[in-house]
């Protein structure tokens, strides 16, 4: 199989939520269960169907997140020298050279990415046009928007 970059915080993450759900949903769902089973027939029992459901749920949730770790090409870029190129996992800060809108960003993996906290996946079309570039570098990326030109302010290993 393909691996899958990530970063040690996104790793970090995923490895917490497969902790809650194997030491704390899936005991709790467990425990329904068998609570909905005392309430007798189990084929017209909604709590048993619905808890039933929910550890399915929480199942397949358990196995996505065992793959991708299994998978996983964790990344650290503290650990690199800042060249002040742009690679998967440093913060980079561009300007719009049209309207001077200056943007932070930080490239992350499918997983990790959260627009709201400035984390693009690194197959957005900002990041693969970023991708290889250096710091004072003018790139055209090309936007839903369509092509906007950006220079590369600051590119930081942490």
């Amino acid at each position: 199989m393909n691996k899958v970059p990530m970063t040690i915080v996104g790793a970090d993450q995923l490895r917490k939520e497969l902790e809650m759900l194997k030491f704390d949903r899936r005991p709790k769902i467990t425990e329904a269960i068998a609570s909905a089973r005392e309430l007798g027939d189990l084929k017209e029992n909604a709590e048993y169907h619905a808890a039933r459901e929910e550890q399915g749920i929480c199942e397949a949730r358990i196995r996505d997140i065992e793959g991708k770790l299994s998978n996983a090409q964790i990344i650290d870029v503290t650990a690199m020298e800042n060249t002040g190129r742009v690679i998967f996992g440093v913060t980079v800060t561009i300007v719009n050279v049209e309207n001077d809108a200056e943007m932070t960003y930080r490239i992350v993996g499918d997983d990790e990415a959260d627009i709201k906290q400035n984390l693009i996946s690194v197959n957005s079309p900002i990041a693969r046009g970023l991708i290889g570039k250096n710091e004072g570098d003018e790139v055209s990326i090309s936007t839903p928007g369509g092509l906007t030109d950006y220079d590369i302010l600051k590119v930081d290993y942490i």
